[in-house]
């Protein structure tokens, strides 16, 4: 497995609770783009549709060799999750109010997929206590490192 790109606001802006793998459903280039590194999920959402998954709002940049067929860059992309997978999605975000965040993409074989996980939007407050937490973190790991 190899690791594309990792949305580092998700962890940061919601507390995930769930993690599901989905394919992505990709047309001419964009894989060789993909492979490239030319994708970003930074501002991009999972949205759930007539029981389908769609992944908005996410950039991959034209393939530079590509024809003139080159897909648009931020256009909807339809996910690939099971039906009950979806349903069952769709029962947590509707019941909870819970929203879904793309997290990583990355090739496992030869297929790109997207790690998108169920999360709870945190408070200013939590954001925080994270940022707090990492630096102390940091500290430590520092002092550590001089003291050996």
């Amino acid at each position: 497995m190899k690791v594309i790109t990792v949305n580092k606001k998700a962890r940061f802006n919601y507390n995930i609770s769930e993690t599901y793998e989905a394919g992505i459903v990709l047309v001419g280039s964009e894989v060789k783009s993909i492979r490239n590194g030319g994708v970003s999920i930074n501002e991009s959402f999972v949205l759930i549709k007539n029981d389908e998954a769609f992944l908005k709002n996410a950039y991959i940049k034209p393939y530079e060799n590509g024809s003139s067929f080159n897909p648009e860059s931020r256009r909807t992309r339809k996910l690939l999750l099971k039906k009950s997978e979806i349903t069952k999605i769709k029962r947590k975000i509707e019941a909870e109010g819970l929203a879904l965040v793309p997290i990583r993409i990355y090739l496992k074989g030869n297929y790109v997929k997207i790690e998108i996980g169920i999360g709870k939007g945190k408070k200013l407050y939590d954001k925080r206590e994270t940022i707090k937490q990492k630096t102390i973190k940091r500290n430590l790991e520092r002092e550590d490192y001089y003291n050996n």
